[in-house]
């Protein structure tokens, strides 16, 4: 048989019996960033913490220098940290609210087989968690930091995950970017509902009011960024004054941004203008072409290929700098190793991660609700799992909202780091040693692909 009649050798990619379809070019490269922003977080964070024990108390003295915007008589006046993480970390948010939206419009939170798993381990991840820190501080000032154990750091968990390279499935990756984003959501809610102050009524109905407005602009098929930007900042300072959380508005504004086309219509337009760019290049064709190119990309793709490497490499890192720095001595670690809040925490993230993720995901698929297929063994979803107890970003943004005593503050950052570098350990050695020895995570699928041969190709039809 000739070389040129030879069917096409299938490549690494091709889908496996029981796996998901290939995963979408835009999650991979979320997937691929968020790896890469693991590694700054972990370098600001140690760079937090060497500097704040730095003789001489910069590190506090840099944070809390003032900072002030004024535009005739009104202005807003914040020390860097709080700059950091009020207005900052909205565009961390709004990357949030991209992407639940964009898998929920147009992701894998359509498919109810593959989201439920999930979800139920998302559920169980959440629960278990917030159950031991209350079981341990109940009762005491500091019961009020429930929601810290409850979130994992997306960022930190990919990272990982890369460094095993093929022992760890596209798959897995895949379950728990989605878990993350139901965890997301879930710690949204919870940021909402119960760390917001009072609440001031004019601004929270000016808020109310421009997310009307941004409806009604994606209702239109309004496209430009441009409107979504100018009402979207708007709907910061109107949140913010209301008293709810500014990094809200970042969640609805990433909520209301169309994830799909305006009219598929424009694609003719494209062409159109294509056609006269080339016949003659000038100026206005040009621009005419950009614009018709742009128009066919929905307006969610193009605003998280923008914000989500400037929010993953530059505001992650720079929020955990600004926060995780904690002055350590023997005194702070004594004390913190007694306190019921710092306790707590490590529980809830190393233990109530794994006890409630796997158990939850485990619920889903005994009971074949819900379907992790492909190769993800409870190996990898142990593992997984352990990962999920590094809390890092909003284990310590919660931090800053619930409380008030810079001595339960700093308990708390410790806990948080702690318990961070445990599930990382715990993790890595898990997907280690137990990767690739348990059974697979899957039910009977009739309409799997069968698998494909592993080793050199070899043509079927001439052995």
């Amino acid at each position: 048989m000739s070389t040129a009649s030879m069917p096409p050798r299938p490549g690494p990619r091709t889908r496996l019996a029981g796996a998901l379809p290939l995963v979408p070019q835009p999650v991979t490269r979320f997937l691929v960033t968020e790896a890469g922003s693991g590694f700054l977080l972990l370098a600001a964070a140690i760079a937090a913490l060497v500097w704040a024990n730095v003789p001489g108390g910069s590190y506090e003295w840099v944070w809390e220098t003032e900072a002030s915007i004024e535009i005739g008589g009104y202005g807003i006046s914040l020390d860097l940290r709080h700059w950091i993480n009020d207005a900052a970390m909205a565009i961390f948010f709004l990357t949030v609210g991209l992407e639940i939206n964009r898998e929920i419009t147009v992701g894998e939170l359509r498919r109810r087989r593959y989201v439920l798993a999930p979800i139920f381990g998302a559920a169980g991840g959440v629960i278990v968690p917030a159950l031991i820190y209350y079981a341990f501080n109940a009762g005491t000032p500091a019961e009020h930091g429930w929601g810290i154990p409850i979130s994992t750091d997306t960022a930190f968990v990919l990272g990982i995950l890369a460094l095993f390279g093929p022992r760890c499935p596209d798959q897995l990756r895949l379950f728990f970017l989605t878990l993350a984003i139901v965890d997301d959501i879930v710690a949204v809610v919870v940021l909402a509902v119960f760390y917001t102050p009072d609440i001031a009524m004019v601004p929270l109905v000016i808020a109310v009011v421009l997310v009307a407005v941004l409806v009604g602009m994606r209702w239109l098929g309004v496209w430009q960024l441009r409107w979504y930007a100018l009402v979207g900042v708007a709907l910061w300072f109107a949140v913010y004054e209301s008293g709810v959380h500014g990094t809200l508005a970042g969640v609805i504004l990433g909520l209301v941004v169309p994830a799909t086309p305006t009219d598929p219509r424009l694609l003719d337009f494209l062409r159109f203008y294509g056609r006269g760019l080339i016949e003659r290049a000038d100026a206005e064709r040009a621009r005419l072409t950009v614009q018709a190119a742009r128009a066919t990309v929905p307006a969610n793709d193009r605003l998280q290929d923008v914000l989500h490497p400037f929010s993953a490499y530059v505001i992650v890192p720079v929020f955990a700098l600004a926060n995780a720095g904690v002055v350590i001595s023997g005194e702070t670690l004594s004390r913190a190793a007694q306190s019921s809040v710092t306790i707590g925490i490590v529980v809830g993230l190393v233990v109530g991660k794994i006890v409630g993720i796997s158990l939850g995901t485990a619920i889903a698929i005994w009971t074949k609700l819900g379907e992790l297929p492909g190769r993800v063994r409870y190996g990898h979803l142990i593992g997984g799992a352990s990962l999920a107890g590094i809390g890092f970003t909003i284990g310590l943004f919660i931090t800053d909202l619930a409380f008030d005593d810079p001595v339960i503050t700093d308990d708390a950052k410790i806990g948080v780091l702690v318990a961070s570098v445990v599930s990382a350990v715990v993790g890595s050695l898990a997907l280690r040693y137990l990767g690739e020895r348990l059974p697979l995570c899957m039910v009977e699928d009739d309409d799997a692909v069968p698998a494909l041969p592993t080793g050199p190709w070899r043509d079927p039809t001439n052995p």
